[in-house]
């Protein structure tokens, strides 16, 4: 019996330019890949239309058929890691086994825990960087510490950019390592307690004219402005390497956004307790309201703001949400409505398509104000202004609220623009007060 290294799919999943697959293709023989559906992330979902899960299904689905093309097929699990890895280190048919990193808090346990099982039994347990260009302590101040403000760490990241090659790794012309065997069956939806969603996916298509076009019309929602690309980065789908690549010949600022991300990853990576706590400790002191009827208002898409509520269907319907209109509800839900970040953080967590736990911690707390880089605690966005700015037509507004201009079947505002930014202003100092008061 010939043993064999197994690559491991977690958030990349793709067989070109994939870091990990080509280590384990150039350095074995013999490679089979893997796929695991943990029950431990799927059973923290709460609604069975998930349309993530379709769209991993989708995707793990249509890697097994490339790799059929090459006589080989991909092996699916629907079982926790560590019961997949202490079966086959059993059968003791692996040598070896290959992945990329992953930054989140439960991947970075879970790792920790395959490597110590593997090790027991010789098997070597190899992980490379892969959805970012620059990791954990790549960029970093000339002391040593971590940047906390983007536009110095945006600076840096460009100069490091510019100073090393993007290197590929052409992981689609060593197909000829991969196992040879039959084709093997995946669990179906059902199995795991799913139904397939309907909500569409945007296809893994880079659009040249609209990243041209992206500083100019990325902030207005109506317009098709935005890639669309994000889900596709969140499970490596398509290769961070190649759209930076593009971005530095097309667009400044669509480069400015794959950075941004970079920099919520470092901060996760640097400063773990912003996960439950805010980066600014002294936020964590504000007396949020925590209002639940208000809150299910806002969820629902009802609070009697177009804009706002335009945004919160835009995201029940698709899975997404435009992202100037991101920063509108988040600074609605904190400063007018005087909830908790968290509780938005964990309703987008919920229901975007995208969601990425590094960017929307990051995105929450910079509306909040208690974030690294954070906009002022004082500015709250005129939902009026905004739309005023973004939607002058209310075409985006008209897209989502067909009932609009009907007063009997739209609600009025649930809160007063003028008394909520003057409570919002007054709590938050009040909270900030205290903090410095018990320092």
């Amino acid at each position: 019996m010939s043993k064999k290294a197994l690559f491991w799919f977690r958030r990349d999943l793709r067989l070109n330019d994939n870091t990990g697959l080509f280590h384990a293709l150039k350095n074995n023989e013999q490679v089979q890949a893997i796929f695991i559906f943990d029950p431990s992330i799927l059973d923290r979902l709460e609604d069975e239309d998930d349309v993530r899960v379709t769209f991993l299904h989708r995707e793990v689905t249509r890697i097994n058929e490339e790799l059929q093309q090459f006589g080989s097929s991909l092996d699916v699990y629907y079982d926790s890691p560590q019961n997949v890895f202490t079966s086959l280190a059993l059968a003791g048919e692996i040598i070896a086994v290959y992945t990329n990193h992953d930054y989140e808090p439960y991947a970075q346990e879970r790792d920790s825990q395959i490597n110590e099982l593997l090790k027991k039994h010789n098997i070597g347990f190899h992980t490379f960087k892969d959805q970012v260009v620059f990791e954990k302590d790549e960029v970093m101040k000339d002391d040593g510490k971590p940047y906390t403000v983007f536009t110095p760490y945006s600076r840096k990241w460009k100069l490091k950019l510019s100073e090393n090659d993007i290197q590929s790794y052409p992981s689609e012309t060593l197909s000829n390592s991969f196992v040879r065997r039959e084709k093997s069956e995946l669990p179906n939806l059902k199995d795991m307690g799913f139904i397939p969603s309907r909500i569409s996916i945007p296809p893994n298509i880079l659009l040249v004219d609209i990243v041209k076009r992206y500083a100019n019309h990325r902030d207005f929602p109506a317009q098709k402005g935005t890639s669309k690309l994000s889900v596709h980065l969140r499970f490596g789908t398509v290769s961070i390497r190649e759209l930076v690549r593009e971005a530095r010949g097309l667009s400044e600022t669509w480069l400015n956004e794959l950075i941004w991300r970079e920099f919520y990853q470092m901060i996760l990576w640097n400063f773990p307790q912003v996960v439950h706590k805010a980066f600014k400790p002294a936020y964590d002191l504000i007396d949020w309201r925590n209002d639940s009827d208000s809150f299910n208002l806002w969820c629902e898409g009802k609070t009697g703001y177009p804009i706002v509520d335009a945004g919160m269907r835009e995201l029940l319907a698709t899975g997404f949400m435009h992202n100037r209109v991101r920063m509108i509800v988040a600074s609605f839900l904190t400063k007018h409505l005087l909830i908790d970040w968290r509780w938005g953080e964990a309703w987008f967590a919920r229901k975007l398509m995208d969601f990425e736990l590094a960017s929307n911690n990051g995105g929450w707390q910079w509306a909040a104000g208690c974030g690294c880089d954070a906009a002022p605690y004082f500015r709250v966005f005129s939902p009026a202004l905004q739309t005023e700015k973004f939607d002058p037509q209310a075409e985006y507004i008209r897209r989502w609220i067909p009932e609009i201009n009907d007063p009997f079947a739209y609600p009025k505002p649930i809160v007063d623009h003028k008394m909520a930014r003057e409570r919002a202003l007054s709590t938050y100092k009040t909270g900030l007060q205290k903090s410095a008061v018990s320092e």
